[in-house]
């Protein structure tokens, strides 16, 4: 890996630049090697519809998040006992199925079309919160065409796990975020990386904890206003669709309910644990490494997105399969740096006074792809 200007910064100060590559991105050149040795990974390849439907591997995931609920509730009016008991079973026999997880987040919104701001807000962060980031990662899944081979099926089904998030982005999430695997790091193309406005205000401890509060938003906007696409049919189609839902929440149960969603979303992308994969897939808090991966527990809620070396090593493979992946090729994933806690990340990029914005990997566009862009 080439240096670059954020390398030479010194201790205990905030790098000034991005660390920029003069190397193709790594992950390109360890699939054609891992597959030189193990060509059996080709057969990971391939949409799995399955794993939206089976309760393998991830049967337990909402446990945690109900439990939450129960006692949260469990004194209160808004739920019936029989109320509680279907929607504990519920919790029990439908989390894969991203139709129940939807189903399941719009009705706890209406059942708390009444409720204080309190409880919504305590409710939205310890139970919705993990709906919807699981949705959000689903609509990631799902923009790599994993759940069908039709890419018009993929489509739909995003714009379904959509609903609850209450904001249309499935469809252009999948346009950027193709992006940011084909031209990882690339000035100007790679919208994952943070602005250099964001890089130039975000310099000390609250700041980075102001910023973490709010990367969704920083998230979600950056590439509207660095780089917009011009909407198509698609995205017309979410957001009719989008907004209908929204609509109809307010009308039938009230401004309460559609607070919530959005509430759960937005907790959810903050100083939260399972928001911690953000900033852990490529900060870089290792110079010579520009992706980590993550084995803790939440890759059963998150879609195994923590498997991040081996997401962008083989993008085609579904994420309730690239456990296999390091399994199979070990050797490539042991001696890279990962994670065990991303709340531990959250707290390392706050508290590190050297990690900042600026401590992303960046590298120039090569030709050819100047050239199709000219071409587009």
């Amino acid at each position: 890996m080439g240096r670059g200007v954020g390398e030479d910064r010194k201790e205990g100060v905030m790098a000034t630049d991005f660390f920029w590559s003069y190397t193709d991105e790594p992950h390109a050149s360890r699939r054609k090697e891992i597959l030189a040795r193990y060509p059996q990974i080709r057969e990971l390849f391939g949409p799995d519809p399955w794993a939206f439907l089976k309760v393998k591997r991830s049967s337990h995931f909402l446990w945690p998040a109900f439990l939450n609920l129960a006692l949260l509730w469990q004194k209160d009016r808004i739920w019936s006992d029989f109320s509680l008991v279907f929607a504990l079973i519920c919790c029990r026999i439908l989390p894969t199925f991203i139709s129940a997880v939807v189903l399941l987040q719009l009705w706890t919104a209406t059942c708390l079309h009444d409720a204080s701001w309190l409880k919504i807000l305590v409710v939205a962060y310890f139970f919705g919160s993990f709906l919807n980031h699981n949705l959000f990662l689903a609509i990631h899944e799902i923009s790599h065409n994993l759940a069908f081979s039709t890419p018009s099926y993929n489509r739909w089904l995003g714009i379904l796990a959509n609903l609850p998030i209450g904001v249309p982005m499935s469809v252009t999430f999948q346009k950027y975020h193709l992006e940011h695997h084909r031209y990882q790091g690339v000035d100007g193309t790679d919208m994952d990386i943070p602005s250099h406005i964001e890089a130039h205000v975000v310099t000390n401890t609250i700041a980075k904890s102001i910023w973490v509060l709010f990367q969704l938003f920083f998230y979600a906007l950056r590439p509207v206003f660095l780089k917009p696409k011009p909407p198509g049919l698609w995205e017309f189609t979410n957001l009719t669709i989008q907004l209908a839902l929204d609509a109809s929440l307010v009308y039938f149960w009230g401004w309460k309910s559609f607070a919530y969603l959005i509430l759960a979303t937005f907790v959810g992308g903050g100083v939260h644990p399972m928001a911690g994969h953000f900033i852990s897939e490529h900060y870089v808090f290792n110079p010579e490494q520009e992706t980590y991966s993550y084995y803790g527990p939440l890759n059963l809620m998150t879609w195994s997105v923590g498997y991040h070396n081996e997401h962008h090593d083989f993008p085609r493979i579904p994420g309730t399969k690239l456990y296999k992946v390091k399994e199979i090729a070990p050797e490539y994933y042991e001696n890279l740096k990962s994670y065990r806690s991303w709340s531990q990340v959250i707290y390392m990029y706050i508290m590190d006074r050297t990690v900042g914005p600026f401590s992303r990997m960046k590298r120039k566009a090569p030709k050819s792809a100047v050239t199709v862009k000219k071409d587009e």
